[in-house]
């Protein structure tokens, strides 16, 4: 799996985002999973440019809480140990607060509040970038180049379609973060354009014949 370059004057001095790499990659092997993982990240780099202090080691910061936020998903799946169980293991690698508060709250069963631009943000991205990328999927050249607004919110109308997304989420995730939907939307299909390839969907794809 490519792992795209951070300038090392955009690290941060504790868990950086190599370190949060070799931790997902560590507990999550599905591909698919390692690439929402990226795409969250991508969606939450450019979200605290947005709504964050603008700084590199914040959106250093909200990017490493996309990337880990489900990386315990694949071993305890369940509503009984997922985010727990990866939340105890941060606390004891060292990640602050700060994270693992964020990742606490992109679950709603775990009764922690949104408070903070960054776990609005965290919530709002992660359905919203997993409904994308199946949006991706389906188009003749598996592109992000052939996905807009529109045709995203044609496709939360079809309630068999990505049936284990939460639209409920996508719709409260935007509206909590004070972002009209339509916008928001569009917004996170062009963060995740620059790694679209990463994601397998830049459209280099063999087309069925």
């Amino acid at each position: 799996m490519f792992l795209p370059a951070i300038p090392p004057q955009r690290r941060i001095q504790i868990n950086t985002r190599e370190q949060a790499w070799e931790l997902l990659t560590e507990f999550t092997q599905s591909e698919s999973l390692r690439k929402h993982a990226l795409a969250v990240e991508a969606c939450m780099r450019a979200c605290s440019r947005k709504f964050g202090n603008g700084t590199a080691d914040d959106e250093d910061l909200w990017g490493i809480a996309g990337l880990i936020h489900d990386f315990d998903y694949e071993r305890w799946p369940t509503a009984e140990e997922h985010p727990y169980k990866g939340n105890e293991i941060l606390k004891q690698r060292g990640y602050p607060e700060v994270i693992t508060r964020a990742i606490m709250s992109h679950a709603e069963y775990t009764g922690v509040t949104r408070d903070t631009p960054m776990e609005k943000a965290l919530f709002a991205c992660d359905e919203l970038a997993g409904f994308i990328t199946a949006v991706a999927l389906i188009k003749p050249g598996k592109s992000l180049a052939e996905v807009d607004a529109k045709s995203v919110r044609k496709r939360m109308k079809d309630k068999a379609f990505a049936r284990k997304v939460n639209r409920d989420d996508i719709i409260n995730g935007a509206r909590d973060l004070g972002v009209d939907l339509d916008e928001h939307i569009a917004f996170c299909i062009e963060a995740m354009k620059p790694i679209a390839k990463e994601l397998g969907l830049d459209g280099s794809a063999p087309r069925p014949t």
